[in-house]
Formats: structure tokens, sequence, C-alpha cells
């Protein structure tokens, strides 16, 4: 018979087991969606359970609830029947992503413009500065994903837009924000060399800070714009 001491200890231990769950399956969420995002795992392919317990040393659980995750965020398809394969890219997509990034954050950024204090104006400068201070590769010789800077890329971006008042905006635009690093991931092979991105970056912040709304939609569409023309070549 079991005594009242084993019984505490097994309900004792049962949530700490689910919290290690989670926890490890956050992990693998999170190197599964980097490895996805830098085009380690590329376009279309076939996430087989098997390959991806190997690689990345958990068990089939929580690589499949880490790719349900991933297939919420739109970064993995379900296939019926077949298991799962990371999203295609594709010229149609890149285009609607842009169309509709560019919408929303022509808004975002104008409400932020007119309404952002010191505070808003603290946000960008700083944000602005640890992002040219960072290199934009790891390699000087050729274009390699450099996760700091992506990181400090998006956090540039969403400060330019953290004072428009809305969290539901806010959150869309991380939302495609994050759709759309694979594209511009892409668009860095091609364009590594020639395009100056600190420059656009600075020239945007410069306006923005000017309280030219204007101006700042204008260059940051433009920013998006550049991205889109060098996908035009990758795609065709």
């Amino acid at each position: 018979m079991i005594n009242k001491t084993e019984t505490l200890q097994r309900t004792a231990t049962q949530p700490d087991a689910q919290a290690a769950q989670e926890s490890l399956t956050s992990r693998v969420y999170a190197r599964l969606r980097a490895d996805i995002l830098a085009g380690r795992l590329e376009p279309a392919r076939k996430l087989k359970i098997e390959d991806l317990r190997k690689s990345y040393g958990a068990g089939a659980s929580p690589i499949r609830e880490a790719l349900s995750h991933l297939a919420s965020d739109h970064l993995v398809e379900r296939l019926d029947q077949r298991g799962f394969r990371v999203t295609d890219v594709s010229g149609e997509e890149f285009n609607e992503l842009r169309k509709t990034r560019c919408w929303l954050e022509e808004r975002a950024l104008r409400e932020s413009i007119a309404h952002g204090g010191p505070d808003w104006e603290e946000r960008v400068v700083l944000a602005a500065y640890r992002l040219s201070s960072v290199p934009w590769s790891k390699s000087a010789d050729e274009y390699v994903v450099n996760g700091e800077w992506e990181d400090l890329h998006k956090a540039f971006h969403m400060a330019l837009i953290s004072a428009c008042g809305s969290a539901i905006l806010l959150r869309f635009c991380s939302q495609l924000y994050d759709q759309n690093i694979r594209y511009r991931v892409l668009s860095n092979r091609a364009a590594y060399r020639e395009r100056d991105s600190s420059a656009e970056h600075e020239a945007i912040r410069e306006a923005a800070l000017a309280r030219d709304a204007d101006l700042a939609v204008e260059r940051l569409l433009a920013h998006y714009s550049r991205t889109g023309s060098y996908l035009r070549d990758t795609f065709d």
C-alpha cells in the first residue's frame, strides 16, 4: 500500500516533469525556428522526426510539439499523413507580405512620430546605436547570418513604431516581420557588398526624430522595396 509520503512525493514530481518537458520543447522550438529563419533548414525541406531527434538531441514528443508551434507561426506546414516540411517561399508571398507590412507600418510610424515623447526618441536612438555597433554578416567575405544583428535589427524597426498607441498593431507588425526574415536573408545573400543597410537605417532614424513623417515613411518603404529588388533576381 502506498503511504501518504510516497503519494505526496509523486504528486510533487509531476509539475517538475511537466515543466522540464515544456522547457525542452521551448528550446527545440527556438533552435528550429532559428535554423529555418537563417535558411539552414531550407524552404520546402521535409522535416523527418527521426532526423530532427538526432540533430537536436530531443525525443519525438517535444519535436512534434515544437513543429506544431512553428506551424502556427506559418514557418512549417503540416502534410496530410506525411508529417511536416518547412514552408516554401515565393515571389507572390513576399510581395503580399511587403505590401501588408507597408500598409501597417506606415500608419504605426506616423502615429509614433505624432505622439511619441522623449522615451520613444530614446528607444529609437539606442536601438539604432546598438544595431550600428554589430556587423551585418559574420564573415567579411560573404554573407553569413549574424543572429545578434538580426535581433537588433528587429529591435530597431519595432522601436520606430513603438509609440503608435496600439498593442494589436504592434503585434501584427512583429508577426509580419518574423515571416519576412527568411526573404530578407535570401536578399542579403544577393545584396551583400552592394547594399549599405546602415546608411538606410540612419536615414530612416534621422527623418523620424526630425518628426518628418512623410520623409520617414518614404525612406522606410524604400528600404523594404530595395529588399524586393534583390529578391526578384533570386526568384528569377
